[in-house]
């Protein structure tokens, strides 16, 4: 099989198996602020992750390109919805363009359409320095996500073997990139071990890529004669790993990882995300309703964002970081018996 008949089995596995309701946000609740002294429009919904700043909390996290006319035309599409909305956007890994220059057209696309964009470049973790100038070059990036996908590629019939060295490569890479470096996991979600591990390095931000969305283990699963399907249930859930990674690092955290609407996303920046990923939701839309109906819906969850911020009194972002949130159930245990003090979100003010 080549690399450009496995993107495209990526996006059909990717929309069939769909997303699961596995993240944990469904144990994360606001308190009610019954006065809020706030009105809609004080409200300010631009990002800042150290140099970068964006006017949404939202980016379109990595999907795809590296396959043919299909993944140009998926790219195409999500490049226009984010010039048209504000959002900042990642392309899918550009190791398939390093390798076959033909590829290149399904990522340069995200820059040709978008000039001004917030357009992030990504790489895997056995990159090379000279790999990620090539990538950052390729799209005039603004950023690299480096991505860890360790199961994906156990679960993957022709994937990696062997993850040796790959803190030391990340660093690397980030001493050496004139743009910032961002770490993420797609979809098995960050530990506070690991975030721990990348505390002294350059690296600029941190991607939990939670589980509870779409499945890479399911898909290559799919791709199996004999399933691995161990690996199906197996991750942090999205709302469990910002909570470990944002009590561990001083580092801006991004949350991503099953991410279905509105109140998911202003959890995720309640729980400690300084912007968030959204991916498969955003390509099933774009698919089945197409681009100006998903134009429509990032502009309306934009509006509802600001309701859900005026609710709670926060004129801008980084104020979602102080408001009190109850925990409960599975998420409220693991944060326990993690160490991690659930009740500390509840005592906020």
């Amino acid at each position: 099989m080549t690399r450009a008949q496995r993107k495209q089995d990526h996006i059909n596995y990717a929309i069939s198996t769909g997303q699961q309701r596995k993240t944990g946000f469904d144990e994360v609740a606001f308190v009610h602020q019954s006065l809020p002294n706030i009105a809609v429009d004080e409200i300010h919904l631009s990002t800042e992750i150290g140099e970068l700043t964006w006017s949404s909390p939202i980016f379109i996290n990595a999907m795809t390109g590296g396959g043919g006319e299909s993944t140009s035309k998926i790219n195409e599409e999500l490049s226009i919805l984010a010039r048209e909305t504000g959002l900042a956007i990642a392309v899918g890994s550009q190791m398939s363009a390093l390798k076959d220059p033909s590829e290149r057209k399904t990522y340069e696309i995200v820059r040709d359409l978008n000039p001004n964009g917030m357009i992030f470049g990504n790489l895997g973790s056995e990159a090379s320095v000279q790999q990620a100038r090539d990538a950052v070059e390729m799209i005039e990036a603004n950023a690299l996500q480096i991505h860890l996908n360790v199961i994906q590629e156990l679960t993957m019939p022709e994937g990696d073997r062997d993850f040796r060295g790959a803190i030391e490569r990340i660093e690397l890479i980030a001493e050496n990139l004139s743009v910032p470096v961002i770490v993420k996991e797609t979809g098995f979600g960050i530990s506070k071990e690991a975030v721990s591990s990348m505390a002294n390095s350059t690296i600029s931000a941190i991607d939990v890529g939670g589980f509870g969305g779409t499945n890479f283990s399911k898909i290559e699963n799919q791709r199996r004669k004999r399933m691995l399907d161990f690996f199906d249930d197996w991750g942090i859930p999205t709302a469990v790993s910002i909570a470990e990674c944002h009590t561990t690092s001083s580092k801006p955290i991004l949350a991503s990882g099953g991410i279905q609407n509105s109140l998911d996303i202003v959890k995720s920046l309640g729980l400690g995300a300084s912007a968030v990923g959204m991916a498969g939701v955003i390509l099933k839309q774009l698919v089945e309703t197409g681009l100006q109906d998903t134009i429509q819906e990032v502009n309306q969850i934009h509006t509802d964002i600001q309701f859900l911020m005026c609710a709670l009194g926060c004129k801008r972002i980084e104020e979602l970081h102080r408001v009190p949130l109850v925990l409960s159930g599975d998420v409220y245990h693991w944060l326990d018996a993690r160490g991690l003090k659930p009740d500390r979100y509840s005592k906020r003010t």
